[in-house]
């Protein structure tokens, strides 16, 4: 399946492909903070990614960084800075046949923000069991 999207102002363009458009939602503190909820994420094929515009990336902790349009300031992606894989953000495409397969810091969420459904859902603890390296700060 291509996916084609864009920020607020049309001035970053993406475009992508994915075979299982599977969501991930991420209610850590920075997350939070850069977009006054969760981040959400869809999974696409990385070595598919297209990007134009102006794209900023912001170094948000030791090991990781987000990225942001230059312009009207919509969240573009979520990354590690020891890979090149990227969490493009979900709001950046129309509808798909996404599914919510995965909800990291669920013990941090704002009240009544967590998502109902059978799919997992991880503590702090365990999403850092998951993906954070064993040295270097949080989120």
């Amino acid at each position: 399946m291509k996916l084609g999207g864009q920020c607020m102002c049309a001035a970053v363009q993406v475009a992508a492909t994915t075979s299982r458009p599977d969501l991930r939602v991420c209610h850590c503190e920075m997350c939070r903070r850069q977009n006054s909820f969760a981040f959400v994420s869809i999974q696409v094929d990385q070595d598919s990614i297209e990007m134009n515009g102006p794209v900023t990336v912001f170094k948000s902790s030791d090991w990781a960084q987000r990225a942001f349009c230059k312009t009207c300031g919509s969240t573009i992606w979520y990354g590690m800075q020891s890979d090149t894989h990227r969490n493009l953000s979900a709001g950046l495409f129309g509808k798909t046949d996404d599914v919510l397969v995965q909800e990291y810091f669920v013990d941090e969420c704002i009240l009544g923000a967590g998502f109902d459904g059978a799919h997992q859902k991880l503590t702090r603890d365990e999403t850092f069991a998951l993906f954070a390296p064993s040295t270097g700060d949080t989120e």
